[in-house]
Formats: structure tokens, C-alpha cells, sequence
């Protein structure tokens, strides 16, 4: 991984773009993360870490330094439509938007540069749900429903508010995100 994304980055440096606008997307894998680990640390290369679904993957690689995560806000909900007895959510109560409620506030909370951007949305109502996070990636169909909502937005999530609400650092997350890090 970290050799085919140096290979990338040179390609794009000889076609005089630079690095600096490149995020190069990973997954959230424990193999993953070692390569965002690396290329950010020894090559100032910067990545977006994806398939991402559980709080400690998030710590991870928020441990690992890396430059930007890519929860599923969608596709967490997805899974529990498909496992629960529940088949739909308030925005607030849905699943993917807890989640990444919950990995916004701990970075908020403890400081983390990694940048948290929500993906992969079934509905307005999620995104909605995340005005306020540092980026959201939203699909041209979700961007036509926006556009012809009239109703006000307003943020339900903020770095003021992150510091306050963000859960506290557990030894068993940080645990968990070094050994998924393979620094145990």
C-alpha cells in the first residue's frame, strides 16, 4: 500500500501537482491504518481513511495521525435495519449519525488534528443531523433534496460543544487503537 501510494503521488508531483492536494484513501484495516500511519509520518503524505463503521476504528486512526476519516453514516445504518427489529430512525437516533456524533466530540475533546468527514448518507435527515461537522460528503441527489428544503439548519455539532459532550478517554479504546495500530 504504502509503496502503490508513493508510486501515485511521484506521478501526480511529475504532472506538477502537489502532494499537498492529494489525500490518498485507504481503509480502515489494521493494515490500513499502519500504511496512513507511515505515509503521513515519514512522507507528508496525506490520506482519507475509509470503510470505516466502529469508534475504535476512529481512534485508531486518529492515533495513527492521519489526515482525514470517512465514517458511513449510511451504511452503519444499513446494518442495523438489517439486524434489529427496528427498520427506521429519528435522525438523532439513527445509528451512523451516533456514531459519528461520538468520534466528532472525542476529537474535539482530546485535540485530534484528523479531520472527521461523514459519508455514504441514506437521507437529508442525516445530514442534517451532522450541520456542523468538519466535512460531509453529500451525493447530488441528497444536494437536489437540499436545495429545495426551505426549512432553517442550524448546527448540532460544533468544536465548543465537542469539548463538552465528547466521551472520556478510555484506556480500552486507546488500547484497542494501538493494537489495531500494532503498537500494543
Amino acid at each position: 500500500m504504502v509503496a502503490r501510494a508513493r508510486r501515485i503521488i511521484e506521478l501526480y508531483k511529475e504532472a506538477g501537482i502537489s502532494k499537498d492536494r492529494i489525500l490518498i484513501k485507504l481503509s480502515s484495516t489494521w493494515e490500513g491504518i499502519q500504511a496512513g500511519k507511515e505515509l503521513e509520518e515519514q512522507h507528508g503524505i496525506h490520506c482519507n481513511m475509509t470503510l470505516l463503521f466502529s469508534f475504535a476504528q476512529a481512534v485508531a486512526c486518529a492515533e495513527a495521525g492521519v489526515t482525514l476519516i470517512s465514517p458511513f453514516v449510511g451504511r452503519i445504518l444499513d446494518w442495523h435495519v438489517a439486524n434489529t427489529d427496528k427498520k427506521s430512525y429519528e435522525p438523532q437516533e439513527d445509528p451512523g449519525v451516533k456514531s459519528v456524533t461520538k468520534i466528532y466530540n472525542y476529537y474535539k475533546k482530546f485535540g485530534y488534528k484528523t479531520i472527521v468527514m461523514g459519508a455514504s448518507f441514506r437521507n437529508t435527515g442525516e445530514i442534517k443531523a451532522l450541520a456542523g461537522c468538519d466535512f460531509l460528503t453529500i451525493s447530488p441527489k441528497l444536494l437536489g433534496e437540499l436545495l429545495k428544503d426551505s426549512s432553517k439548519l442550524a448546527p448540532t455539532l460544533s468544536v465548543k460543544a465537542g469539548k463538552a459532550k465528547g466521551p472520556n478517554k478510555n484506556p480500552v479504546w486507546v488500547e484497542l487503537a494501538l493494537a489495531l495500530m500494532g503498537d500494543s
